[in-house]
């Protein structure tokens, strides 16, 4: 028997008002009365990308926009050594430190503290590395970065950065996205959403890693959060294809490639016209941009055609996958009109648990893989002149302390340091800030910051100031309010712009 008319008059509401999900029921709602009871609650915020210099453009989320005033920098290159580098044995001398070497930590440094892995009473460990003034600036660098002491001049050290996180994956999350918490933006998310991309080719936030892991936050440190996902950072690989399924499946070719790309974004636009989701759009612009990095990203992710005395400088590995390969690469993709380029080292973790992670023999070799390449890249970008206006990060998540760690109240068998907040050292160049210059000072055992306090919030603040952003005014309307990368908090470090 057939339907009746009434049944399938049912069923055809029924699929009407499945369709209707809560979030669209408050989009369509948005001009009548709960629309305006909300909108008179925020004040008006710009509901399509609130805070923003330019105009946010759905259709084209990556379209290069002016930021708030006259930038400084036109990218970023982040060098985060994941693990926590000790400062104590590259950039903090600390001579004091070494005449209490193998005494017992005095109870005023234990008191109401907080340890990841120190327990009793630990021995205090003086530093394990020369250390000679360099530059007319005079900065102390140890004996572990020979090369990099010889751009000392080029640098502004922080020397008192500090944290409320010391456990790797919190104290990442923090310092990349300013929560210690899964779900906010990476800060190179937040610049592409604030920036746009130069070059439609290519992504504009790219990152790359070393070590053979992923840092302890896992992919959330270059993750989009809230934002839309078009502007989460693409990971890229200097060893085997650039990007994971770049090549097409065999029996495809390029002109099919294209039009299953155009159907599929063609069923994505009469979804957007259906229900208005901007997330719809995100997805349009990936698919096209995927279909453009198939031809952009092999060629600027090849480094086999650079110059012999560039692979020298750099101390680079074609067809390997290492840290030199990936500062090289960050170059080039600077070049080419990235936003923002996040490299993430792993192993720096010095504990003393095994000979990888003693501060006297794995972080020697892992400063050593560092300490060319860093250095070739400062050198490069301001052969080419782009150092200017790229703004180079170098640091870790957090400390390392004095005293040598005591896993469970036993001494480790190597010499390391445990997790330390309380004090550390990034630093900056290019980009507009000054050179040969240092801000901040710990006490006389690099325990405490003492001066020039700063933390992940102004370190955030700083690099978006210096891309042209009012740290304050870079937001997004989600959840009913206007979020931003540093929340409540953050200062810009005038003392380091030039």
């Amino acid at each position: 028997m057939g339907r009746s008319s009434k049944k399938i008059q049912e069923e055809a509401v029924h699929a009407s008002l499945s369709l209707v999900t809560r979030r669209l029921f408050f989009k369509d709602c948005f001009l009548g009365m709960g629309g305006m009871a909300l909108g008179s609650l925020l004040g008006g915020c710009n509901w399509s990308g609130a805070g923003m210099a330019g105009a946010f453009n759905a259709a084209n989320p990556l379209a290069p926009h002016a930021p708030h005033f006259p930038a400084r920098a036109k990218s970023v290159i982040y060098l985060h050594m994941a693990g926590a580098p000790s400062q104590l044995e590259l950039f903090d001398f600390k001579p004091d430190l070494a005449k209490l070497d193998g005494l017992d930590c005095p109870q005023s440094l234990l008191e109401g503290k907080k340890f990841a892995f120190i327990r009793g009473v630990p021995k205090m460990m003086g530093p394990q590395a020369h250390f000679q003034q360099r530059g007319e600036s005079g900065a102390w660098v140890s004996d572990h970065l020979p090369h990099f002491a010889t751009v000392a001049d080029e640098v502004s050290f922080l020397k008192a950065v500090q944290t409320d996180q010391f456990n790797h994956g919190p104290a990442q999350l923090l310092m990349h996205t300013g929560v210690p918490r899964l779900g906010r933006p990476s800060i190179g998310a937040w610049a592409t959403y604030g920036l746009g991309s130069e070059n439609s080719n290519l992504p504009g936030f790219v990152v790359l890693t070393s070590g053979g892991k992923f840092p302890d936050a896992g992919k959330s440190v270059w993750g989009s959060g809230f934002l839309p996902s078009v502007y989460q950072g693409v990971q890229c690989r200097s060893e085997g294809d650039p990007v994971l399924f770049i090549k097409d499946p065999a029996g495809m070719d390029r002109d099919l490639r294209k039009a299953s790309i155009d159907a599929i974004n063609e069923a994505n636009r009469l979804s957007y016209d259906e229900f208005k989701d901007p997330e719809i759009l995100s997805r349009i612009s990936q698919y096209e941009m995927a279909y453009r990095m198939q031809i952009s990203v092999p060629e600027v992710m090849n480094i086999n055609d650079e110059p012999a005395y560039i692979h020298d400088m750099y101390g680079t590995q074609p067809g390997k996958a290492c840290f030199a390969n990936n500062v090289l690469l960050a170059r080039k993709l600077v070049e080419k009109g990235v936003r923002f380029v996040q490299l993430f080292d792993w192993g720096w973790d010095s504990h003393g648990t095994d000979e990888n992670l003693a501060i006297d023999y794995g972080f020697v070799n892992k400063c050593r893989s560092i300490d060319k390449p860093v250095t070739a890249l400062l050198l490069d970008l301001k052969q080419r002149g782009l150092l200017d206006e790229t703004l180079v990060v170098w640091g870790g998540e957090f400390g390392r302390t004095p005293m040598q760690e005591n896993r469970d109240g036993k001494q480790n068998p190597f010499k390391g340091r445990d997790h330390h907040t309380e004090a550390f050292t990034i630093w900056m160049a290019g980009g507009g800030v000054k050179r040969g210059t240092s801000f901040g000072e710990t006490d006389e055992i690099g325990y405490a910051a003492i001066s020039g306090k700063t933390s992940a919030f102004d370190i955030q603040a700083t690099i978006l100031n210096q891309l042209g952003f009012d740290h304050e005014k870079l937001t997004y309307q989600f959840q009913g309010r206007p979020f931003r990368l540093t929340d409540v908090n953050g200062r810009v470090i005038d003392e380091i712009i030039a």
